[in-house]
Parts: C-alpha cells; structure tokens; sequence
C-alpha cells in the first residue's frame, strides 16, 4: 500500500467566478484526511479578462498557442494563483506540508471532436512561485492533466470521477448504491457508481453558465443568488421543449461540453427576450433540471439517491426543480459532511497524487479513452 501524502489541488472552474484552494491526504486511492479549503474571488477585471480570453480561444487550433488576450490572461491566471497559495499557507501553515501540487488551470475552449482541449495556466512558473508560499523544496507539482486522454481519442473530461469514486466509499451505507454524484458547475456532469465497475460519467448539459451570463446580461449581477429570481418565476414550458429537442441530450456517453456549447442555441430557441427576468431565470434553472434529468436512461439503472456539489448545490430552487424531475432524492454534499465547494479542487490534489504514481485519471466509462489512462506533467517544486 503507496503512503499517503499531503496534497493542494487548485480549481478555477468554468463559472468564472474565484480559485478554489483544497488540502487532502491521499495515496491517491482512498483519501486519509480532508484538510481546510478555501475559495479566491476574481476581480472584477480579472473575470472580464478570462471572458475576452474563453471568446478570443474559440480560433485556436493549437493548444499551446497563446495569441493577443491569451497571453495576457495566462499570465495573469498564474498570479492569482501563487497568490491564492501565499495566502493559503499564511492562514492554513500546515499546507506549507505539502509534498505535492494539483493544478487545473483555466479551460477556455473544449472541443474533444477536433482533439483539442485548452487549458491556461503555466506550470512551471507557477512552481517556482510555490516556493515563495513557503512550500518546503522536494515536492512537485502537476499540471496538463487533461491533454494525454484527449490525445488518446478521449473527451478530456470529465476527470473528477475517480475521486468521486473513492468518496463514495464511504458513504455507502448512508446512501446505498448505485450513486449518483452531480457536479453543478457552469457545465453539469454526472458519475454514476455501482462499487464494482468503472465509473460511468459525462457532462449532461448546462448548470450555472447560462443563467450566470442571463443574470449578468439583465441585472449586471454574476449569479441568481439562491435562486431567488427563478424561485419568483414561471418557467416557459413550450421553450424548455424546444431546448430540450437538443440531441446532445439523448445522445449516449462518452460526451462532454465546453461552457458556452448552448449558448447561441438557447438564444434561437428558448424566446427568452419577450420574458421577464423572473421567467427567464426560471426557465434555464429549468433547463438544467431536466438535462440531468434526460441521462438517467443513459445509466445502467436508476440512482438509490444523487449527492450535489458545486455552485448550484447552494441554490435551493434549482436543487427542488432537480428532485421534482429526477424522482431521487438530492442531497447536497455539504449535508453529507463532504465539501460541495471544494470538492473538485480536492480532486485535483487526488488526481495530482494519482499521475505521479502512473495510476490512471480516466476510463472508457467516462472518458470514452480507449483504456485506462494516466496523464499530467510534472515540474519540480525545487
């Protein structure tokens, strides 16, 4: 049995909106101890930087290239994040423990049907800004982690499944089995667990990304906070139908989505000029409802319950329109005494420790790589 180390993951997810800082102990098999988390808020100039560069990306055909906004954004994406570390280790000093680093980075354009995923984000000179956190020398960090399973015929995502599999472990006799976890980010994804096979996982449709921007768009806020204004609308059944004809939605696994994949198609379809705020924002939290809603039949059979994590498992509008359509009860993590916000930056951690042991971060079952595959690249701490 491989020693359990101390681990950081860092997140910066596709809702925009700050870095995630986790600390785990993990072998990257089970996980030994949940350490403190935290969550950095982009500046305003910050997010508007990363929503120029998500645009400007759209015209990449090379992952490494960084053209006009690109570099200015990737530069800018390291800083915060030596910076989240700093301040990290100064609240939380025994993160100064960690003997390895999980780096997301930024996604800013996702098309697996072309091979290309982008992720920003340098890793190196991230690395040499680590030690200045008062990471002790000897460790590593590691990054890219998404780019050997597309280069192998995989989505590249979703990768977080692993580590939902190691937390579903524990709770097995709370909530029986099979599982489902669901992660709400800007893109929501699920991971189906039976405890014996590989789990089975893949993005469903939009979580918080299309109603994030129809917020901004109408009242300049970023979210719906606690779904408050889709909780004082109706939803516009005959425009969720239209939606919902998608045929991404009925399409079988593997698949996964970029965060901006529905977003000329809602504004074709779903009317949403002629509707109010209230309804507006109903209707999309409708929307991704009954997205997750339409991959039950894609699993091998129906979820004894489904636990919610990310942003949207604070929003308890969407979180009773999810148990209304799904007919299973939805738990938030955080109720389960699991982190619903730092959940994916442990995973990274999680996923950081699996690379430098060779063990694989993705599956036929969720990535549609053709075998297991390990991935990340690894630079010194040093």
């Amino acid at each position: 049995m491989a020693e359990s180390v101390v681990a950081i993951g860092l997140m910066s997810g596709t809702s925009l909106d700050g870095i995630d800082v986790a600390l785990i102990e993990t072998d990257g098999e089970s996980i030994a101890a949940f350490g403190p988390s935290a969550t950095y808020p982009y500046r305003t100039e910050d997010r508007a930087l990363l929503v120029r560069a998500i645009e400007e990306a759209k015209m990449l055909a090379d992952r490494t290239a960084r053209p006009g906004v690109l570099a200015e954004a990737e530069l800018m994406l390291t800083a915060r994040h030596g910076e989240a570390v700093v301040r990290f280790v100064a609240t939380h000093p025994q993160a100064a423990k960690a003997q390895v680093v999980g780096f997301h980075g930024q996604t800013v354009l996702h098309r697996p049907e072309i091979a290309l995923t982008v992720q920003i984000g340098d890793g190196p000179v991230l690395a040499r800004a680590l030690r200045a956190a008062g990471l002790k020398p000897g460790g590593e960090l590691v990054y890219d982690l998404r780019a050997a399973d597309v280069a192998a015929g995989g989505q590249g995502a979703p990768l977080v499944p692993v580590y939902h599999a190691a937390l579903a472990k524990g709770l097995v006799d709370r909530l029986g089995l099979p599982v489902l976890f669901l992660n709400l980010g800007g893109v929501a994804n699920v991971t189906y667990i039976d405890g014996i096979n590989d789990p089975i996982a893949f993005d469903t449709g939009p979580a918080n990304a299309l109603i994030d921007d129809f917020m901004k768009e109408r009242t300049g806020l970023p979210v719906d906070a606690d779904g408050a204004c889709a909780a004082a609308g109706h939803v516009d059944e005959a425009a969720l139908s239209r939606l919902l004809a998608h045929p991404f939605f009925a399409q079988r696994p593997p698949k996964s989505l970029d965060r901006n994949d529905f977003k000329v198609f809602v504004a074709e379809y779903a009317g949403l000029a002629a509707r109010s705020t209230e309804d507006g924002a109903a209707t999309l939290t409708a929307l991704s409802a009954a997205t997750v809603a339409a991959a039950l039949p894609l699993l091998p059979q129906r979820p004894q319950s489904v636990v919610a994590a990310g942003g949207g498992a604070h929003n308890p509008t969407l979180l009773a329109m999810l148990a209304d359509r799904l007919g299973v009860p939805v738990t938030p993590a955080d109720a389960l005494g699991l982190s619903s916000d730092a959940m994916e930056a442990q995973a990274f951690a999680f996923l950081a420790v699996r690379a430098l042991r060779g063990l694989p971060l993705s599956f036929p079952t969720t990535t549609g790589v053709p075998a297991p595959m390990a991935g990340g690249v690894a630079v010194a701490l040093d």
